[in-house]
């Protein structure tokens, strides 16, 4: 594993969030409204015209998912991700995918990138299992003769045989989620991507596909990113993980190691929130799931 594949260097995303004003729920004037439509217009227009993002509200502020994240991956190894809600886990993939742009920073990587972020990506929903397995395999670069040859193989692993004939806007989630991993997997990537994705399929078929990220690793010499709140799957599969905390890189190094240090912030995390009033959202779950909206609309 001397190859680097992903190298990333002093990466950051920032998101621009929209507030309502408090005056707004205030008595206003006539002008008032009038000034405070106009300024808004003109702010959007403004973002508009440089090519930027147009964010809704009076008032903006700006949210950073990431900072400075640098580190590196290489050939043949599996890298586990960890991290609460909102630490940033699920942006830093849709960056290594290409999904969203960062803001800051950069990153390179060698091969051909095969993605997993949530059930059904890269499927279109009017069409066939089998017609999505080739659009997909023609979106990662394979021609048609290679994908053919690995279509049996794909079937047989996602168990949809009987189905892949019929539009996948018909399937069960965890069918769609069973056809889209079996295509990631097979399509010969490079880089496999996978998010918390696989918690919508049965045990058994959870256990199947663990099965088939460590033969890609070890086997074939491809590299895995694998994002988890399943720190025993985490810790069968991966050598190494990384531990995100608000957008920053805690720790990186052995998993064994890595899990201890995740425990430990989640234990420390669990303590405050313990003496939070109730009534007190947690404002990083609230931000995780607006982000990540934000991060594939690209708004």
């Amino acid at each position: 594993m001397s190859d680097s594949v992903i190298s990333v260097e002093n990466l950051s995303k920032c998101y621009l969030v929209g507030h309502r004003s408090a005056q707004r729920d205030r008595h206003t004037t006539f002008r008032d409204v009038i000034s405070r439509e106009a300024h808004n217009f003109a702010r959007k227009a403004a973002d508009f015209v440089r090519g930027r993002q147009i964010v809704q509200g009076d008032e903006v502020e700006a949210f950073w998912a990431l900072k400075d994240i640098s580190f590196e991956v290489y050939q043949g190894e599996v890298l586990g991700i960890i991290g609460r809600n909102g630490a940033g886990k699920s942006t830093l993939l849709k960056i290594l995918s290409r999904i969203t742009e960062p803001t800051k920073g950069g990153i390179r990587i060698k091969g051909r990138v095969a993605t997993l972020l949530e059930v059904g990506t890269g499927f279109h929903n009017e069409l066939t299992g089998r017609e999505n397995i080739y659009l997909n395999g023609a979106i990662l670069g394979m021609t048609q003769r290679e994908i053919k040859r690995k279509l049996d193989e794909i079937v047989a692993f996602s168990e949809v045989d009987k189905f892949l004939d019929m539009p996948v806007k018909r399937y069960s989630s965890g069918m769609y989620m069973r056809l889209a991993f079996g295509v990631a997997a097979h399509m010969e990537p490079n880089i496999l991507v996978v998010d918390e994705v696989l918690a919508v399929g049965d045990a058994e078929f959870q256990k199947k596909c663990l099965g088939k990220m460590g033969e890609i690793a070890r086997h074939d010499g491809r590299t895995v990113l694998f994002v988890s709140h399943n720190m025993a799957a985490i810790q069968a599969l991966c050598h190494r993980a990384m531990l995100l905390q608000q957008g920053e890189l805690l720790f990186a190094g052995h998993v064994e190691s890595c899990v201890r240090e995740y425990e430990k912030v989640k234990h420390y995390v669990q303590s405050a929130e313990w003496n939070r009033p109730a009534d007190m959202a947690d404002p990083l779950d609230s931000l995780e799931s607006q982000f990540n909206f934000e991060a594939v609309s690209r708004i």
